[in-house]
């Protein structure tokens, strides 16, 4: 196994070791379905986009292997990331509290409805991923790197951002969990903040980027920003 598969694996077992951890010691129970359904769904969904562009596109999983506020360069997106895991983490743990308390539910159906949401969220990722090589886990312009305004990059902007709010907004509810929202309305802010922080950096450092901007007028949601 090479070393940027072997990188690539070992993170995703540590995140997933991380996520039984945050979801489960809250909610001090192993007989929360929707947990282990969120659980599984998510590691698989990881699983298979590591393995395809592990595959096929080897240069963006080693583009976005090194992740979180100690990887980012500029002093501004250290802070927005440290937050955003913030808001990710306490979001998990409410909603393992609220199925340890019982403070709000959802029915199977909603659960199962927004488990396929999660999924979608996950599919505009990888489309978002198919097209852009340079889609790094951190801000920054690499040797090479060249406007994308192809596939969902020609309707939206940030098509990546764009996938990871469907799967934020659709987790609590996922995980049965109406309190689970509050969290991802913050970090929804968040990723609003970091992208218009990445759009002013893509504006000075990579070329063509200002065009594309009055190209393509959508941020991140289209018909609303």
């Amino acid at each position: 196994m090479d070393d940027l598969k072997r990188q690539a694996l070992v993170g995703l077992a540590r995140f997933q070791v991380a996520l039984a951890i945050l979801l489960f010691l809250p909610a001090w129970s192993l007989t929360w379905w929707q947990g282990w359904l969120y659980w599984y769904l998510l590691g698989a969904a990881c699983l298979i986009l590591t393995l395809y562009f592990l595959r096929h596109d080897p240069a963006l999983i080693a583009r976005r292997i090194k992740a979180g506020p100690g990887a980012e360069r500029e002093p501004r997106q250290k802070l927005i990331q440290g937050v955003a895991g913030l808001l990710i983490c306490t979001g998990f743990v409410i909603c393992g509290l609220d199925h340890a308390f019982g403070w709000s539910s959802a029915s199977p159906a909603t659960v199962l409805i927004a488990d396929a949401f999660v999924l979608l969220g996950f599919y505009v990722m990888f489309l978002a991923f198919r097209e852009n090589s340079f889609a790094a886990s951190t801000i920054q312009v690499d040797s090479g790197q060249k406007v994308i305004d192809t596939g969902l990059y020609g309707l939206v902007r940030h098509p990546m951002y764009l996938g990871a709010l469907v799967m934020f907004v659709a987790t609590p509810i996922a995980l049965g969990s109406w309190w689970g929202l509050v969290p991802v309305a913050l970090l929804a802010a968040t990723l609003a903040w970091r992208l218009l922080d990445e759009e002013n950096f893509l504006v000075r450092n990579l070329p063509g980027y200002a065009d594309y901007q009055r190209k393509v007028r959508t941020r991140l949601v289209p018909g609303v920003w």
